[in-house]
């Protein structure tokens, strides 16, 4: 079988019809009603992508990915029945990969899922080339999309950890803010400079809650961000 797929829907017709899409594309796909019951199936099995309704009748999608986040970065597309442009601004800020707004026919998500995937996949390439990291005090993980500093785990959204992963795979590299936004946002042209920062002082912020010295982050003054080399 191919990758495993999670479908959070409450609505079976909805869920059956994304189920036998996502099969009769190669993909296996498991079934939860719930945000709770997702949250345990993830405990008990690797999956490759999150299919996420936001409407569940237990807890709201936001809140499922919100704990989902604490932990692992596993891709997820949100499917929702609310078109509100601020309900999709949320998701994606939460760290959704994409939103699929119903109805939608099911070739449209499993295109959606592919690409995802196929994002998702170009940047684990990243792994057979990365350097050691061993005289860091970050610990990346491609596969998880997730980052360890001093052995802890950072809660990081998903441009945090986009910006972060950036400058950790590349310590010393001065990166000016114009060459984040093109590496880390689907549309650099969406974004502003202050919205780097706005995103380096919060991951300094989450840095420090561990380690109240740290300044592993560089400000070069108009130019940009470095990753402090350790010597």
């Amino acid at each position: 079988m191919g990758e495993t797929i999670l479908v959070v829907e409450d609505e079976s017709s909805i869920a059956e019809n994304i189920m036998y899409a996502l099969s009769t594309e190669g993909y296996d796909p498991l079934w939860c009603e719930t945000g709770q019951d997702a949250l345990a199936e993830l405990t008990k099995k690797e999956v490759s992508l999150i299919v996420l309704d936001v409407g569940l009748p237990d807890i709201n999608g936001f809140d499922v990915l919100r704990e989902i986040r604490k932990t692992r970065h596993i891709p997820v597309i949100f499917v929702t029945a609310r078109a509100d442009e601020v309900d999709r601004v949320v998701g994606l800020e939460l760290g959704a990969d994409d939103y699929v707004v119903k109805p939608f026919s099911p070739r449209e998500l499993t295109a959606r899922v592919r690409a995802v995937l196929r994002r998702t996949l170009n940047s684990l390439a990243h792994v057979e080339a990365r350097q050691d990291y061993s005289s860091n005090p970050f610990e990346l993980d491609e596969k998880r999309h997730s980052i360890m500093y001093h052995g802890k785990n950072l809660e990081l959204s998903r441009y945090e950890f986009r910006l972060l992963r950036t400058l950790v795979l590349k310590p010393g590299q001065v990166y000016s803010r114009e060459q984040l936004m093109d590496k880390v946002w689907e549309d650099p042209a969406m974004s502003f400079e202050r919205t780097v920062d706005t995103h380096i002082k919060t991951i300094r912020q989450k840095l420090k809650a561990i380690k109240g010295d740290s300044e592993s982050i560089i400000t070069h003054r108009g130019v940009g961000y470095s990753l402090k080399e350790k010597r």
